[in-house]
């Protein structure tokens, strides 16, 4: 059970349509199409369905995917990785665990120190700029 649930529609009323595609549909975006990829700024990007949050921007990098990358997250308790054999091949979702959002997915094919890339769709995300 989630901490934060919420009808379809309630989430439809507080998410753009390419939010809840990507949160609730397990949708993805275009690479390269989402801001926070090329964002510098320094502050923390959090779940856009509940502001639980999720990467901080020392941990992203530029992993040229197309897609905001983050070798780690702010705790691992905020996140959940899940078995995703769709699409014809197993990969690893990540989905937010205070709501069940969907984010992205985690590779092994990252920088150190994790050597982990989790490839998260902007949509997905908020960014708070630090203060």
């Amino acid at each position: 059970m989630r901490e934060v649930q919420k009808t379809r529609e309630e989430w439809q009323q507080e998410l753009t349509g390419q939010q809840c595609f990507v949160l609730f549909e397990k949708g993805t975006e275009r690479p390269f199409s989402h801001p926070y990829n090329d964002n510098k700024e320094e502050g923390t990007y959090v779940c856009a369905a509940c502001g639980t949050p999720l990467f901080s921007s020392e941990t992203k990098y530029d992993s040229g995917s197309g897609w905001p990358s983050f070798f780690m997250p702010v705790a691992k308790d905020n996140v959940e990785e899940i078995v995703d054999k769709s699409h014809g091949m197993t990969r690893t979702e990540v989905v937010c665990r205070t709501c069940g959002g969907h984010l992205g997915h985690v590779f092994n094919d990252g920088p150190k120190p994790t050597g982990l890339r989790y490839c998260m769709n902007g949509a997905a995300l908020k960014f708070h700029k630090a203060e």
